[in-house]
């Protein structure tokens, strides 16, 4: 998966300083439940710890007291395997990142049936390749290809989404192709997964947002970056993640996915993050 590293201005208006808002917390103690619960975690941040242990990574989240996890790889289980590892762990899997193509011809009836079998209820797309959208006119046809998905998940009881980056906010022709996506795909059939780390490095601030598509976005990606634009850990940044969460909370987001790109200690990011995220009074 690619993950883009070009970092733009932060949006003022959730710019704050995390120790204002608690700092990070020790860890000597057992985490209390999340605000925010169930607190989930988009797994690519344990990539190589899944690859390695899936079973042993999904325990240690677990203990740390994540309830929700979201794939974006199955690592070679079967949807009845994935759905047994979940349910030893006392884990659901609500959400599940897929390419565009698996949802489209031949391919998607096995995506979506894996979907049921593993109880996913949203498919989203994370990432687009860059000759689908040189142009505006790429942006409509993509917008066109988002809503017929939504209809083939909606037919099967699931729904589709869309999880953003930052080049989607890079204007394009006087235009800029993210409006012009949420204005062109059926709120109905094209759900929002807002990365709130994208957005503020695609320099748009999510709580306007967020108040412009309420009831749009079932579940957000949460991860902090530092005034010079560093990922970091939740609660080690720059973010005022009360008022961002807040905003969310009230625009009825339901599901709540940490994640870091590339952390040093990826077991110990996940910890910390949902320690800070326990804490945070929103």
């Amino acid at each position: 998966m690619d993950r883009r590293a070009a970092i733009a201005g932060l949006g003022a208006g959730v710019w704050g300083f995390a120790r204002e808002l608690g700092g990070s917390f020790p860890s000597h103690q057992p985490p209390a439940p999340s605000p925010l619960s169930p607190l989930g975690i988009q797994l690519y941040t344990v990539r190589r710890e899944a690859q390695r242990d899936l079973d042993g990574t999904l325990a240690q989240l677990a203990r740390i007291g994540y309830r929700e996890v979201e794939f974006w790889n199955y690592y070679g289980r079967t949807p009845a395997q994935v759905a047994q590892l979940l349910a030893r762990h006392g884990l659901t899997s609500p959400s599940v990142h897929v390419g565009l193509e698996s949802l489209e011809g031949d391919a998607a009836a096995a995506t979506l049936a894996a979907a049921r079998e593993i109880g996913h209820r949203y498919l989203v797309v994370a990432w687009t390749p860059t000759q689908w959208r040189r142009t505006l006119d790429d942006w409509r046809r993509l917008a066109e290809r988002f809503n017929r998905a939504g209809e083939r998940c909606r037919a099967s009881g699931l729904e589709f989404g869309y999880h953003n980056h930052d080049f989607e906010f890079t204007p394009l022709e006087g235009a800029v192709p993210f409006d012009l996506l949420c204005e062109a795909t059926d709120p109905a059939l094209v759900r929002l997964q807002v990365d709130l780390y994208w957005m503020l490095a695609g320099g748009h601030d999510p709580v306007p947002f967020l108040r412009r598509w309420p009831r749009r976005v079932p579940s957000v990606h949460i991860k902090d970056r530092t005034a010079d634009g560093r990922m970091v850990d939740v609660g080690a940044g720059a973010i005022d993640w009360r008022t961002v969460l807040g905003e969310a909370r009230r625009a009825g987001v339901q599901h709540w996915f940490v994640e870091h790109d590339e952390p040093a200690d990826a077991l110990a990011s996940v910890r910390a993050s949902y320690e800070y995220l326990s804490r945070l009074d929103i």
